[in-house]
């Protein structure tokens, strides 16, 4: 189970700049229900030559994978993150054809000049709108990781990438579903309302306990379980896919940018 950090830091009330320093400096922890108010995002960068099939990938599937930003090749940071890419998230996966072959907390060595990296939205920028709305956030309450799952659904496909959607699930009291609904859909940006309420069984996941990323949540009496889209699909489909290199943030350990929840927030 992944640890949360029991000093007496406050998470939430950190700047991005701040939170970033920890992660350089090495701390690798979960980062739900961090930096209150400012914008998370999953990290994936493909070599250059993977780019186009990437966009096009966001493009095709824009519930797990709207994009909020890109760069050029070569680039550490970008116009929502003005931190670097390679050392201020608290957690990497390096990949090769596919496989995991390294998690790291600084990617630095594994760069390279030819990574265009995408920063993909994520729901943990609609938990403090949840939060506020008296709907609780389960993995922040027992402080874990959010659980995620592959699941039976397929990605449509863009040139050689492809792979089932990623989603995450969080338990909600039956008669806050419609609120959570609500709250969710006002944030298309970062995977907006979720794509399934209940029955795990239909996205083909067998067991809530074991999710394939991230940490298992109590589901209690009277609970429902909803699922989202997942910034970590485009990890399932490099894993899918296996093109021969790719970096992203160890799910759960996200990008913090300058951006605000309230950037993205649909009236």
């Amino acid at each position: 189970m992944s640890a949360m950090p029991t000093d007496p830091i406050d998470p939430a009330a950190l700047t991005p700049d701040q939170a970033r320093a920890l992660f350089r400096a090495g701390l690798r922890v979960p980062t739900a229900g961090w930096c209150a108010g400012r914008t998370q995002a999953n990290l994936i960068a493909v070599p250059r030559e993977h780019a186009y099939d990437f966009l096009l990938f966001a493009q095709r599937n824009p519930k797990p994978c709207p994009v909020l930003d890109v760069t050029e090749p070569g680039q550490t940071s970008a116009r929502l993150f003005s931190g670097d890419m390679r050392t201020d998230l608290p957690g990497y996966v390096v990949y090769e054809h596919g496989e995991p072959v390294a998690q790291v907390s600084d990617a630095t060595e594994y760069w390279r000049d030819d990574l265009v990296s995408f920063l993909i939205g994520c729901s943990f920028t609609f938990e403090n709108a949840l939060l506020e709305a008296g709907v609780p956030v389960r993995h922040i309450e027992q402080r874990r990781n959010v659980p995620m799952y592959r699941t039976s659904r397929l990605c449509r496909r863009a040139g050689d990438l492809g792979g089932p959607l990623v989603v995450s699930m969080r338990p909600i009291p039956a008669e806050q579903v419609g609120d959570a609904v609500r709250v969710t859909a006002r944030y298309p940006s970062v995977h907006g309302a979720p794509v399934h309420v209940g029955d795990p069984a239909e996205l083909g996941i067998a067991d809530l306990d074991a999710p394939d990323f991230g940490d298992p949540v109590d589901l209690r009496l009277g609970e429902v379980p909803v699922f989202w889209a997942c910034g970590v699909t485009p990890q399932a489909a490099v894993m899918a896919s296996r093109p021969k290199f790719a970096i992203g943030h160890a799910p759960g350990h996200m990008a913090i940018t300058d951006a605000r929840d309230s950037d993205y927030i649909v009236p």
